[in-house]
């Protein structure tokens, strides 16, 4: 089968496609025909090995010392069932599901294999493979914090990044929970945050987000680039901050955690079942969530697309369609 392998870390051109072997499943596994995957942060951190310097040896002992250990990426897809192991229950040849890969990567491929229990999922019926390879990580780690939060009816939220991936996933969530949502994002994409159902939307290029007299019961941080001192001075007493992207707490976390009521939840990985993902199909299929794609590449357009998202601007999320000859 085609792949997309790499077997050194650097920029986007390590990236190449390859023939190599078609996995079998084993009897708790799926064989899935990928019809589509995405190209998020995490695949970009992976391939470059960019991460925060507290990680430099968990993030070496992970993906490889001095080559990657797991050479085809990709974190979700959506595909086609082809064939199930012996002991499987689940799932059936010809089921359309999605999936997250986010333990073994893999996804840049014609075909992966998935454990049953795994986080994988029918597709939601009324929408393509494209926009299914898009929800499992950013929508699945947007309901995950929000609920960690306990996020309730006519709270309100801010979401600081609320035009990318786990962003825009955040402001319809938490919009579904019946809370008054306050998106943040650059001038070019307030119609769109403002189209997901944020209730107020702020232009960080011509308005500072601190400065409005507004507070918050959440602070859901999806890109780390607000101040969090500012976020402080928003969030209520007993209200939850929420930072997706940064693993470990500063001095200044610390302080605030030690000396006030306000909580803090960090980077962490949501679990790897298939029940986010279930009930996200719900909300797709009740018309509760639009995914948001920004663009599509071929397979074979790969490494551009990375470089694409390097660049950091993308709104919502970047899709690879998988194309497959009459043969595979």
């Amino acid at each position: 089968m085609k792949a997309i392998v790499y077997t050194r870390y650097g920029p986007p051109d390590v990236l190449e496609l390859k023939q190599v072997e078609k996995p079998i499943p084993k009897e708790n596994e799926i064989l899935v025909k990928v019809k589509a995957t995405t190209v998020t942060v995490a695949d970009i951190r992976s391939r470059s090995f960019t991460v925060p310097p507290a990680f430099w040896l968990p993030a070496r002992i992970t993906l490889g010392f001095r080559q990657p250990k797991k050479e085809i990426l990709g974190m979700e897809l959506a595909g086609e069932v082809v064939s199930v192991g012996e002991n499987v229950k689940k799932f059936k040849q010809g089921d359309q599901v999605f999936a997250a890969s986010l333990v073994g990567f893999g996804a840049y491929a014609e075909y992966k294999c998935l454990e049953e229990d795994g986080p994988v999922a029918i597709k939601p019926s009324n929408i393509t493979y494209g926009e299914a390879a898009a929800i499992p990580i950013g929508a699945r780690t947007a309901l995950y914090f929000l609920r960690k939060a306990g996020i309730k009816s006519d709270q309100s939220v801010l979401v600081y990044g609320a035009s990318g991936s786990v962003g825009s996933y955040a402001v319809q969530i938490a919009k579904y929970f019946g809370a008054n949502v306050t998106g943040v994002c650059s001038t070019k994409n307030l119609d769109l945050v403002k189209s997901l159902g944020a209730d107020k939307v702020i232009d960080y290029t011509v308005e500072d987000f601190s400065s409005t007299g507004e507070t918050y019961d959440v602070i859901f941080e999806a890109v780390n680039k607000s101040s969090f001192s500012a976020c402080m001075k928003l969030l209520k007493n007993n209200g939850t901050y929420i930072n997706v992207t940064e693993p470990l707490p500063n001095l200044q976390m610390l302080w605030t955690k030690m000396t006030s009521s306000k909580k803090l939840l960090l980077s962490r990985n949501s679990p790897e079942t298939s029940e986010a993902l279930n009930f996200l199909k719900e909300l797709v299929e009740m018309g509760k969530i639009k995914v948001v794609i920004d663009r599509y590449y071929s397979f074979n357009e790969i490494v551009e697309a990375h470089r694409y998202v390097e660049k950091g601007h993308k709104r919502g999320n970047v899709v690879i369609n998988v194309e497959h000859n009459n043969k595979s």
